[in-house]
C-alpha cells in the first residue's frame, strides 16, 4: 500500500471514531448518491429518450438547469444557513427533493411540455446548493479543530465518489430496463427514495447539534443579503488588484468553456452517430465519462510533480498547448476510439488547470478576501460551462460532427497556452 493511500485510510479511521461525523457523513453519502442517480436520469431523458428529438439546444438547457442554480444561489446560501438549524435544512431539504423528484417522474410519464419538466428539475437542483453548503458548514460542529482540515479533505471526496456511484447505478438500472420514458421515471423514483433516506439519516443527529448558535444570527435577512452582495463586489475589486489571480481565473474559465463545448459534442455523437440503439449510446457515453474521469485522477497524481518541474503557470500552459494539438488530431476523426482518447486528454488538461488555478488564487489573494474570490470563481466556472453548451448548440449539427467546433476549440486552447505563458513571463 502506498504512503498516500495509507494516509487516506488512516484519516478515515480517525474521523470515523467521531459518532456525529459518521452520522453527518451518512447524510452526505446518501444525498450525493441520490444526486448522481437523478442527474443521470435527467441526462438519459433529455439525450437518450427515443420519444424525444434530442438536440444540442436541449442538452444546453439541461446543463443550465443542473449548473446555474449553483452559480446564482451559491453566495447567498450561507445567509439562510446561518439563520436556520442546519440539521433541519438537511432533513427538510432532502425531503423536499424527494417530493420534487417524484413530481419529475410523474411529468416524465405524462410527457409534459419541456419547460415544465425543466422547472421541476430546477427545483431539485436548486435545493442541492443548500444541502451541500449545509454539510460543509456543519463539519466544524462534529470534529475538533485539529482534525477539521482532514475532514474537509475526506468528506467532499467521499461525497464525489458517492455521486459517481449513483450515476453508475442509474446507468446500470437504465440499461437493464426496456427503452422508453418508463425506465427514466423508474430511475427518478429511485433517486427520490435515496433522497428520502438522506433526510431520515439527518434525524439521527440532535436538532441543535449542527448550529448555528442563536446569538450569532444576523437579525435581518435583507441586511445579510446586502452584505453578501457588498462582499462579492469587494472580492471583485480585490481580484482586480491581484492581476495574476485574475488572469489565472480567466484562463481556467476558457479551459472550462472548451471542455463544456466538447462534452456536448460527445453527447450528440453518442446519441446519433456512434450507436444503433439507445442502450449502446448510453454505454458509449458512460465509457467516455469514465475515461475522462481517469484523466481527472491522473491530473491529481501528475500535477504536484509537474507544477514543481515547470512551474504552476508553465504546467498550465503546457496542458493547454497539448490540448491544442491533440484535440484536432483525435477529435476530427469523429470515431469512438480517438474521441474517447481525447476525453482522457481533456480530463487531464482541465483538472490540471483547475489545480494550478486553485493554488495561484490561494497563494496570491489575501486571506480576508479568499472566500469571496472563490465564490466568484465558482460562479465563473459554472457559467463558462453553460455558455459553452449554448455555443455548441448553435454550431453543432444533429449528429454532432462539427469540424468547425473542434478547430475553434483547438484554436482557443492555443490562445490560452500563449496567454498563460505570457502571464508567467510577466
Amino acid at each position: 500500500m502506498t504512503p498516500g493511500r495509507t494516509g487516506l485510510v488512516q484519516d478515515a479511521r480517525v474521523l470515523l471514531r467521531f459518532t456525529d461525523f459518521r452520522r453527518l457523513l451518512a447524510v452526505r453519502l446518501l444525498s450525493q448518491l441520490a444526486d448522481g442517480v437523478y442527474q443521470v436520469a435527467l441526462a438519459s431523458y433529455v439525450v437518450f429518450s427515443p420519444e424525444r428529438e434530442t438536440s444540442p439546444g436541449a442538452i444546453a438547457a439541461a446543463m443550465a438547469v443542473l449548473l446555474l442554480p449553483y452559480s446564482v444561489l451559491g453566495p447567498f446560501a450561507g445567509v439562510l444557513l446561518d439563520r436556520w438549524r442546519r440539521r433541519q435544512v438537511l432533513f427538510f431539504g432532502n425531503l423536499l427533493r424527494a417530493v420534487f423528484a417524484l413530481g419529475t417522474a410523474v411529468l416524465i410519464l405524462a410527457s409534459v411540455p419541456t419547460w415544465l419538466f425543466y422547472l421541476s428539475a430546477l427545483s431539485v437542483t436548486a435545493v442541492n446548493r443548500f444541502i451541500l453548503a449545509g454539510l460543509s458548514a456543519s463539519l466544524p460542529r462534529v470534529v475538533d479543530a485539529d482534525r477539521l482540515v482532514m475532514a474537509n479533505s475526506l468528506s467532499p471526496t467521499a461525497g464525489t465518489l458517492a455521486a459517481t456511484a449513483g450515476g453508475a447505478m442509474a446507468l446500470g438500472t437504465r440499461l437493464l430496463m426496456p427503452e422508453g420514458v418508463g425506465a427514466d421515471a423508474v430511475v427518478v423514483v429511485i433517486a427520490a427514495a435515496v433522497y428520502l433516506l438522506g433526510g431520515l439519516a439527518a434525524l439521527r443527529m440532535a436538532k441543535e447539534l449542527l448550529g448555528p448558535e442563536a446569538d450569532q444570527v444576523q437579525p435581518r435577512v435583507l441586511a445579510a443579503v446586502a452584505g453578501t452582495l457588498k462582499g462579492l463586489v469587494a472580492g471583485l475589486r480585490h481580484l482586480g488588484e491581484r492581476r495574476l489571480a485574475a488572469e489565472a481565473l480567466a484562463a481556467m474559465a476558457a479551459m472550462r468553456f472548451c471542455y463544456g463545448a466538447l462534452t456536448v459534442m460527445v453527447l450528440m455523437l453518442c446519441r446519433h452517430a456512434w450507436a444503433e440503439d439507445v442502450s449502446q449510446g448510453m454505454a458509449l457515453l458512460g465509457l467516455a465519462l469514465g475515461i475522462s474521469g481517469l484523466g481527472f485522477f491522473a491530473a491529481a497524481v501528475i500535477t504536484p510533480w509537474a507544477a514543481k518541474r515547470f512551474g504552476r503557470l508553465g504546467w498550465m500552459a503546457l496542458c493547454a498547448a497539448s490540448a491544442a494539438v491533440l484535440v484536432p488530431v483525435l477529435g476530427l476523426t469523429f470515431e469512438p476510439g480517438p474521441v474517447i482518447a481525447a476525453a482522457f486528454v481533456l480530463g487531464l488538461v482541465t483538472q490540471s488547470g483547475k489545480i494550478c488555478t486553485d493554488t495561484v488564487v490561494q497563494s496570491t489573494v489575501d486571506d480576508g478576501y479568499r472566500g469571496r474570490v472563490f465564490a466568484l470563481y465558482d460562479m465563473l466556472f459554472n457559467v463558462a460551462f453553460v455558455g459553452a453548451a449554448a455555443v455548441a448548440a448553435v454550431m453543432l449539427p444533429p449528429d454532432g460532427r462539427s469540424a468547425a467546433l473542434v478547430l475553434s476549440v483547438a484554436g482557443l486552447y492555443a490562445v490560452i497556452a500563449v496567454a498563460v505563458a505570457t502571464f508567467r513571463r510577466g
